[in-house]
């Protein structure tokens, strides 16, 4: 766990009144929004608390880096210190934490559960805390002894890695509150894009191909195939966002449905699940059972605009420039729109495929300002 901490001069340099407490009664949480330019400091003073399922430390610095948001949790009660601003910071004692644990309870299983079996999620809906609930589910399992993984399918933000990217890792350790999920081996496809309607095709092949890969992993891991598989996709729902999740409950192989929002009071979510019911639940060869679970409070609706500036403050920080595009091989993946096989001669080949790899030419260098490249160790551009 990344202890960390402010320079001893700065320490010792700081404002006394920089300094302050708060105390939180049983089964509730400090919910905190680190300023946007200055890091924050805190530490557990007595009790015990923890931060997306991950215990904190008594009596230790835990630094916090400008614009992140967390919540600090507490089952008994706890004593927290912090140290700096933060551009908000309140407590809340209306939490969902309850049914979050009783999840993490019913997949633990005891001895109504087989261990040797696989046990899966698939987490929906957008803007509703789902990657938070995806880390303390794998950082509970992590705790009790078990080797979770988790698959990020959600392309407009990245969990794992940069967004434009599908990817799954495992764990053995309780994610660190501060350095976020270990990357040390994770499984990365490269998209390309912010969102799957720019090529289908190719979002529906690289979910297939992760979930191919997954499972052969599988074969000579059994601690990880035993354990929960937390499944974070996109929030899109809509038309073909839809049919996309129905696509990627089928890939992976998903057996709990675990769907967060406010479902009850939204009478368009309420449809979409009721579609996912029928198709799923009366499906001769489906075994998925459905958990209902409703939204954490206090979850912060980012739009498209947030989300694109949360992109580009994680990701897009250098400005230098480097004159090496006549020294690479860069291509695009699709070749624009594809035309129906009705409407071509018999015999031919679709010229416009949205798997085909395209050379970009140097005269197309200024199409890819602003844009994530992959490095690809194929041989071959084939």
């Amino acid at each position: 766990m990344a202890y960390g901490g402010l320079p001893v001069a700065m320490i010792g340099s700081a404002s006394a009144s920089t300094l302050r407490q708060v105390k939180l009664d049983r089964e509730s949480e400090l919910r905190i929004e680190v300023a946007n330019e200055t890091p924050l400091r805190i530490r557990l003073l007595n009790g015990n608390a923890e931060i997306f399922g991950t215990e904190l430390p008594p009596e230790i610095w835990l630094t916090f880096p400008p614009r992140l948001k967390f919540a600090v949790f507490t089952w008994c009660g706890a004593t927290i210190e912090l140290d700096g601003t933060t551009e908000t910071d309140y407590t809340a004692d209306e939490t969902p934490m309850v049914s979050y644990v009783n999840v993490h309870v019913i997949w633990e299983g005891g001895e109504t559960v087989p261990k040797h079996l696989f046990r899966r999620t698939l987490i929906l809906l957008s803007n509703s805390g789902k990657s938070t609930l995806s880390r303390m589910l794998l950082s509970w399992a992590a705790k009790q002894g078990w080797k979770p993984t988790f698959v990020d399918l959600d392309i407009g933000q990245g969990s794992i890695t940069v967004p434009g990217c599908i990817a799954t890792t495992p764990f053995e350790m309780p994610i660190d509150p501060v350095e976020g999920i270990p990357l040390e081996i994770p499984l990365v496809y490269f998209f390309g894009h912010a969102t799957p309607s720019n090529n289908v095709d190719l979002y529906r092949l690289l979910v297939k191909e992760l979930a191919h890969t997954q499972e052969k992993q599988f074969t000579g891991n059994a601690e990880s195939r035993a354990a929960v598989m937390v499944i974070n996709t996109m929030g899109w729902i809509e038309g073909l966002g839809y049919e996309l999740i129905l696509h990627a409950i089928d890939a992976l192989s998903a057996n709990v449905v675990l769907v967060l929002g406010q479902v009850y009071h939204d009478a368009f979510h309420f449809d979409v699940l009721a579609m996912i019911f029928v198709d799923l639940y009366f499906d001769e060869t489906s075994e998925i059972p459905f958990e209902l679970h409703a939204g954490k409070s206090g979850v912060l609706s980012r739009d498209t605009k947030v989300r694109q500036k949360a992109r580009s403050g994680r990701f897009f920080m250098s400005t230098e420039e480097h004159g090496i595009f006549n020294d690479l091989h860069v291509y695009r993946i699709g070749g624009g729109p594809q035309a129906p096989r009705s409407a071509l001669p018999i015999g031919a080949d679709l010229v416009a495929n949205p798997l085909r790899l395209v050379a970009v030419t140097s005269d197309q260098v200024q199409e890819l300002i602003h844009l994530v490249l992959a490095v690809s160790y194929a041989e071959e551009p084939d």
